[in-house]
């Protein structure tokens, strides 16, 4: 399924294991075929590079899928399921403030560093 933007795009994810053969070809055929209506993604549950006989077996219909995911970065950001917090509903409502505020803190620190790079 796909998300309508406010600028009219939809954007479409294409997910799976590796993120290296299957959604990459995805993400490479709608962004080729799909014109300027979409906003193509590919992501992985335990992303690898691009396989090399993906990209060839693309390349052979002129579908270059080779720089695809060199720009992504990886990175975890571990918190803990506030949905498994008990006791009284102020006490599990305190827990996910936690992890909320913790969410928060790592947007900001993320946001920052992002705009660092893209100044520099």
């Amino acid at each position: 399924m796909a998300e309508v933007t406010a600028s009219g795009l939809s954007r479409v994810l294409f997910l799976c294991t590796r993120n290296s053969s299957r959604s990459q070809m995805a993400e490479g055929f709608l962004r080729a075929r799909g014109g300027n209506r979409y906003e193509a993604f590919s992501a992985g549950t335990h992303p690898r590079p691009v396989h090399p006989l993906a990209i060839k077996a693309m390349t052979e219909l002129g579908i270059d899928i080779g720089e695809q995911a060199g720009h992504r970065a990886k990175a975890h950001w571990g918190f803990p399921d506030p949905s498994k917090a008990s006791g009284s509903e102020e006490e599990q409502l305190a827990v996910f403030r936690q992890v909320r505020d913790a969410i928060a803190t790592r947007i900001e620190i993320f946001i920052r560093q992002d705009q660092e790079e893209s100044t520099e």
